[in-house]
């Protein structure tokens, strides 16, 4: 039996769903409010790891592709002192395949293949039907019925009222993202201070983490705990004063690691949201969620893994499984809030060390998760 199935949201989580039902011969309507591909940049790097990302993509049968495609070196880490101190310096061996990092664009474009996206979909609301499934409104006024909608739409899912009523919350600390473009060439005092893969200072309730992505490109985050209304009194588009403001927050730090944020071409304020970590629901025929829909989490290296592996596990149980569907899903959200409850209390611990009173905790936290 072919059931009818839509999911909502084209990232790592919505497109690895698709590309194994796809594999398994399964149809699936994969709806995404982008007017297109390349309608927004893609976003920075990924780790994806053997035991997380890496099951998925070998599920869909693009786990060669992606040790092609992906940067074994950019697993090196490197943490400096606020003074520049070289304080560990981890490298990254080319054969080591634990979680190396891809681009987000090229993971997007791997799990896209073949998959026919309907682009410019707007979801408004999943309304479910019981044992008759769920129906998807449009922003346009549209409306279609299909026996599943997974909501794999983010942090601020349209899918998600249909199940909980939870919303994400602060979890005080902020990040304001710019980026270096042809390091190397243009930069190369800072690309021998970054190393291959990422570099990060912490200090007093703050940190700066670069970190590599393919073709000379650096993402550069500057993190901190403030109120979340910390920027009303700056123009976002005012560039050189929310440079000023970010450097006179990070003072007195060593004058190569400043140098990040001010060759910065741009800022991007991404203060951090979480769902609860035992966030769970009474089960709804029809409607499930998966990935930030379903547990946000601080962006520490394993929310796109969890959620790649759940899209990888979803589908494989609606395309192998006995025919009931309800029951695939149900089984699976089981699964899935265990898994996700245990790595939301990680990640959760881990941004208070890394984003701490006291740097120390940040150091202590990486000696525990880097090789010796």
């Amino acid at each position: 039996m072919r059931h009818r199935i839509a999911v909502v949201g084209s990232g790592p989580a919505g497109l690895t769903f698709a590309r194994v039902l796809h594999r398994h011969g399964h149809p699936v309507t994969v709806l995404e409010r982008d007017p297109s591909r390349t309608a927004r940049p893609p976003g920075g790097t990924l780790d994806l790891h053997q035991g997380l990302g890496q099951v998925a993509l070998d599920k869909a049968g693009l786990l060669a592709e992606f040790e092609t495609l992906s940067r074994p070196e950019g697993q090196a880490m490197r943490i400096l002192d606020a003074d520049g101190t070289v304080l560990r310096d981890w490298r990254a061996r080319p054969d080591d395949r634990a979680n190396p990092e891809i681009d987000r664009g090229h993971l997007r474009d791997l799990l896209l293949g073949p998959l026919e996206v309907q682009w410019g979909q707007e979801v408004t609301q999943v309304v479910p039907g019981g044992r008759d499934g769920a129906t998807v409104r449009f922003a346009d006024g549209r409306q279609e019925a299909f026996d599943l909608v997974v909501g794999a739409d983010g942090a601020w899912s349209r899918t998600r009222p249909a199940v909980s009523s939870v919303t994400p919350h602060y979890t005080g600390v902020t990040s304001v993202e710019t980026s270096l473009d042809d390091i190397d060439t243009r930069h190369p005092d800072l690309a021998r201070l970054i190393g291959e893969g990422s570099m990060a200072v912490y200090g007093v309730n703050r940190g700066i983490v670069a970190q590599r992505n393919s073709g000379g490109h650096v993402k550069v985050n500057a993190q901190f705990r403030t109120p979340l209304d910390w920027h009303t009194s700056l123009d976002p588009a005012d560039v050189e004063a929310v440079r000023s403001s970010l450097l006179a927050l990070f003072e007195g730090w060593a004058a190569p690691v400043l140098d990040l944020l001010r060759h910065g071409t741009a800022f991007v304020h991404r203060p951090l949201y979480v769902l609860p970590e035992s966030h769970t629901w009474t089960h709804v025929a029809g409607v499930t969620l998966m990935g930030d829909a379903a547990h946000l989490m601080p962006p520490l290296g394993a929310g796109a893994n969890l959620a790649m592996l759940e899209g990888a596990e979803l589908a494989e149980a609606i395309a192998t499984g006995p025919g009931d569907l309800d029951k695939a899903v149900r089984a699976f959200e089981e699964q899935m809030w265990a898994r996700a409850g245990k790595w939301g209390r990680i990640t959760m611990s881990g941004l208070e060390r890394l984003v701490s009173p006291d740097p120390a905790n940040a150091l202590a936290l990486f000696d525990q998760v880097q090789p010796s």
